[in-house]
């Protein structure tokens, strides 16, 4: 499964390679082992220009998700999944709160988006942000802290 992490900054306590293969487990247990994802690790101001060229919202988020299976296709693409775009400052203020470690935070981030690629939708309805959730819960467990 080809998965591709770009860092565009730097912050204590992520590894690319780790990142890499939080994302090999979390697509081998959805089924998709041989899904292409790209990650970006990027800062506030790269996710917040994102933001607003891409979503209308001039403000910094936590995690964007592209996704590549969506709408018109060629022949032959069935394995991109889609891009996914963190912020790591965002993932560390968070984690912060949280107290927890921003690895943990950025896996957490990770799941979100994926799921989001493969169709899942936590805004639609009531039911579709319960069975997300239960998903999101369940992949975490296969995640080493």
């Amino acid at each position: 499964m080809p998965v591709s992490v770009v860092r565009r900054c730097k912050i204590a306590g992520v590894r690319v390679a780790d990142v890499a293969a939080a994302a090999r487990r979390i697509l081998l247990a959805l089924g998709e082992a041989d899904a292409e994802l790209t990650i970006s690790l990027v800062n506030d101001a790269q996710i917040r220009r994102l933001n607003g060229a891409y979503r209308g919202k001039d403000r910094p988020t936590d995690v964007l998700a592209f996704a590549m299976r969506e709408g018109r296709r060629a022949p032959g693409d069935n394995a991109l999944l889609g891009d996914v775009v963190i912020s790591v400052e965002t993932a560390a203020r968070q984690a912060e709160g949280r107290g927890a470690p921003i690895a943990q935070e950025v896996r957490i981030l990770l799941i979100h988006a994926v799921l989001h690629l493969l169709g899942y939708d936590h805004e639609r309805s009531v039911e579709e942000a319960r069975d997300m959730r239960a998903m999101e819960h369940r992949l975490q467990k296969l995640l080493p802290e």
